[in-house]
């Protein structure tokens, strides 16, 4: 598992991302305090503090490197 820091603080940033790790097979996770959501989940992303960066959670192992590459504009560096 390898957690990241994101930004989702737009509309279009959150419909983007969510197209973006559906096409992965991997489940995501996204972190923000005490909740935990699908990172798949439209609705369950809204339901988080989108002003504040989030904790994503990548369960995976062989194609991470991929995966990062992907969301690259999506983490906070």
């Amino acid at each position: 598992m390898k957690t990241v820091q994101i930004s989702l603080n737009s509309i279009d940033k959150v419909k983007s991302f969510v197209n973006e790790i559906t096409k992965y097979d991997n489940d995501f996770d996204l972190v923000s305090g005490r909740y935990v959501i699908d990172a798949k989940s439209i609705m369950g992303i809204f339901s988080l503090d989108l002003s504040k960066p989030i904790d994503l959670n990548i369960h995976a192992d062989s194609n991470i490197d991929d995966i990062l590459a992907a969301l690259d504009s999506y983490i906070i560096k």
